[in-house]
C-alpha cells in the first residue's frame, strides 16, 4: 500500500498514480484544497478516484464527471511531445514558494528553464491599457532588477505585464548583488510568465512571440489542462500563481476595478511583500496603487527601492520550512446526517471562514472539513481564499 502524501515520498509516485492524480485534479468539482483533501484522507489518487462518485453523491450530487485515463495519458503524451513537462506538488523540481500557499496547484505544465523558480523573484503586474509611461517604467524597472539577478514573474497580459516580460528578457543578469548570491538566478531570461489558459494556448495573439521567447529562454508555468482557452475564471487563479511564485509583487498602473487588485489581495493574503508605484490623482490608473500605498504597501519608484524593500527577506534567505500547507486531518469513518444539517445551514453565498463553522457548531475540525468536501464534490460549495467557502447559488434557499 502507497504511504500516505507527504513533502518526502511525492518523488516516489509510479506512472501510474502520476495518471491517477492527473485524472483527480481534472475531474468535475475537484479543486486544490479537496484534491489534497482527498489524498489525505485516502492517501493515494488511485482510492481517492475510487471514492468519488460516493462522497459526490452524499455531499449532494447527481453524479460528478471524471476525467477519463486516456485523457490524462493523452495530455501528458501532448505536453512531453511539445518538449514540456508535468510537475507534481511536492516532487522535486516543484517551486518552493508556490508549494506553501493554501491552494497550490497540484500539477503544473512547465517549459523552459526550471530553476528560474528558485531564485529571487518579484512579481510585476498592472494594467492591461497602461499608459506611455507606465509601460516605460515597467520595462525598465523589469530590466534593471533582472540585471540584478532577480526573477521577474507577470501574466503574459497585454500592458504592463508585457513590458515587465521584455524587459526581462532584455536585462542580462550582470552579476549583481542578488545574482552573486544566488547561483540560480544567472540566465539569459530572468522571467517566469504564469499563463492562464493551457501552455500551447498564445493569449493574447499578439504575444506569440514573446510567450515563444520566454519558454525558451525564461519559463511558462500553467495550471489548466494542455489546449485549454482562457476563461474569465481563470485568470483570479493564474493571479494567486504570479503571487505565489514571488516573495513580493509590485503594482505600477491599475485603476480602482482592475484584476491586478486580485492579485494584490492574494499577494497579501499569501503573506508576500506588496509594494505599488505611486501616480498622479489626476490619472485614474492610479488610483489602485496609490491606494495600496494609502492602506500599507510600500512605496517603491526604481530597482534600488525594490531591491532595499526585498533585502530583509533577501537576509533570511530563499528556502522556506520543509512543512507546507496541509489540510486538517480527516476522519476515516462517515460523519451522520446530523453533522451535515448542522454545517449546510450555516452556509449562504456569503464565503464564511471554516473556523467559523467548526466554532458554532461545536463539531470536530475533522468532521467539518469532511462535510465541506462531500459538498465541494457534490458541486454545492465554492472555496475561496484565507480558508472560506459559500453555497453555490443554485444551492441558496436549500436549507
Amino acid at each position: 500500500m502507497e504511504m500516505p502524501v507527504t513533502p518526502q515520498n511525492f518523488s516516489t509516485l509510479s506512472a501510474a498514480e502520476q495518471v491517477a492524480r492527473l485524472r483527480l485534479i481534472r475531474s468535475e468539482n475537484v479543486g486544490p484544497i479537496s484534491f489534497r483533501h482527498l489524498l489525505a484522507r485516502y492517501g493515494t489518487g488511485v482510492a481517492a478516484l475510487e471514492a468519488l462518485p460516493e462522497l459526490a453523491r452524499r455531499g449532494g450530487g447527481r453524479g460528478i464527471r471524471m476525467c477519463s485515463r486516456a485523457a490524462a495519458e493523452g495530455e501528458m503524451e501532448a505536453i512531453r511531445a511539445a518538449g514540456a513537462e508535468l510537475l507534481f506538488l511536492g516532487q522535486p523540481g516543484y517551486p518552493s514558494l508556490l508549494a506553501h500557499i493554501e491552494d497550490a496547484p497540484p500539477v503544473l505544465a512547465v517549459k523552459g528553464c526550471l530553476a528560474l523558480a528558485e531564485g529571487p523573484s518579484v512579481a510585476i503586474v498592472g494594467a492591461r491599457n497602461a499608459s506611455a509611461a507606465g509601460l516605460m517604467l515597467a520595462q525598465r524597472l523589469a530590466h534593471d532588477l533582472a540585471g540584478e539577478g532577480l526573477v521577474i514573474v507577470s501574466g503574459l497580459a497585454r500592458g504592463i505585464d508585457t513590458a515587465a516580460h521584455k524587459g526581462a528578457l532584455a536585462g542580462q543578469a550582470r552579476g549583481g548583488a542578488l545574482a552573486g548570491a544566488h547561483a540560480n538566478a544567472r540566465n539569459e531570461g530572468g522571467t517566469i510568465a504564469a499563463v492562464a489558459g493551457g501552455l500551447n494556448v498564445v493569449y493574447p495573439p499578439e504575444n506569440e512571440r514573446l510567450q515563444q521567447a520566454i519558454g525558451e529562454k525564461g519559463l511558462l508555468v500553467a495550471e489548466q489542462p494542455w489546449g485549454a482557452v482562457p476563461q474569465a475564471r481563470h485568470f483570479p487563479r493564474r493571479n494567486r500563481i504570479i503571487s505565489g511564485l514571488s516573495l513580493g509583487l509590485v503594482v505600477v498602473e491599475a485603476t480602482e476595478k482592475s484584476g491586478s487588485l486580485i492579485s494584490a489581495r492574494l499577494a497579501g493574503e499569501q503573506g508576500r511583500l506588496l509594494m505599488a508605484v505611486p501616480g498622479s490623482p489626476l490619472e485614474p490608473r492610479a488610483h489602485g496603487p496609490n491606494g495600496l500605498i494609502r492602506e500599507g504597501a510600500t512605496l517603491v519608484q526604481s530597482c534600488a527601492d525594490v531591491l532595499e524593500a526585498l533585502e530583509p527577506l533577501m537576509r533570511r534567505g530563499l528556502a522556506m520550512s520543509e512543512s507546507s500547507y496541509t489540510p486538517p486531518p480527516l476522519v476515516h469513518h462517515e460523519v451522520d446526517d446530523e453533522a451535515r444539517r448542522q454545517v449546510a445551514e450555516l452556509l449562504s453565498p456569503a464565503p464564511v471562514a471554516v473556523d467559523a463553522l467548526i466554532r458554532t457548531t461545536g463539531l470536530p475540525s475533522a468532521v467539518v472539513a469532511v462535510v465541506l468536501l462531500e459538498m465541494e464534490l457534490g458541486g454545492r460549495i465554492v472555496r475561496h481564499p484565507g480558508h472560506r467557502v459559500s453555497l453555490t447559488p443554485s444551492d441558496y434557499g436549500m436549507f
